[in-house]
């Protein structure tokens, strides 16, 4: 007589619960597994949200520390860039200082000329004086200070500079009688006013 396997015994009212298809089973390569988030690009590592504050700090300090370099390089350039600078103009200044001494060397010749014959004529002296304060006076005009000892001008207070008032009824008022004292220069570049007397106004 045939047998069969025995069944665990089970009221016969207990219902019959199905079992779900895959139950039991491992669980498959191909699906995703619960874990933290991946990168798009599926490298394993983590995404950017994953960096948290730390990444953003790190971030801020390498910026930080850029500048604070750039900063330090600028200070350096500007501070050689000064120092080049008062460089040239001392340079500039020298140059400046020996070519004006180097005009009035002929002018210190003449006169060295005209003492040596002080003891010649005395017309001869004088002219040759003249001559020498007319070298004079032309070097400095062209270096780029011209000599104003004008007389019969109007008083020009930017000029001239009064030393006295006098009463003069050839001169009209207010204009330059005499000159005590050329000036030179204009303007800006002026090295001194003219010293001068002014006819008095009525």
């Amino acid at each position: 007589m045939p047998t069969h396997p025995q069944e665990p015994d089970r009221a016969a009212s207990d219902p019959v619960v199905p079992v779900p298809e895959g139950a039991g089973r491992p669980p498959r390569e191909d699906l995703p597994r619960p874990g933290p988030p991946r990168s798009e690009a599926g490298n394993g590592e983590p995404g950017p949200d994953a960096a948290g504050p730390a990444r953003a700090e790190d971030e801020y300090t390498t910026a930080i520390r850029e500048l604070e370099d750039r900063w330090r390089r600028a200070l350096a350039d500007l501070d050689n860039l000064r120092k080049r600078h008062a460089r040239e103009l001392e340079r500039e200044r020298a140059v400046e200082r020996s070519r004006t001494a180097a005009a009035f060397l002929p002018v210190l010749d003449n006169l060295e000329l005209a003492l040596t014959h002080a003891g010649a004529d005395p017309g001869a002296v004088v002219e040759g004086i003249r001559a020498v304060r007319d070298q004079a006076v032309n070097v400095l005009e062209l270096l780029g200070y011209p000599r104003h000892a004008e007389t019969g001008v109007a008083f020009d207070p930017a000029r001239h500079e009064v030393v006295g008032v006098v009463q003069d009824p050839d001169a009209p008022p207010g204009t330059v009688v005499q000159v005590l004292r050329a000036g030179y220069g204009d303007g800006e570049r002026q090295l001194r006013p003219a010293a001068v007397t002014v006819a008095k106004r009525e």
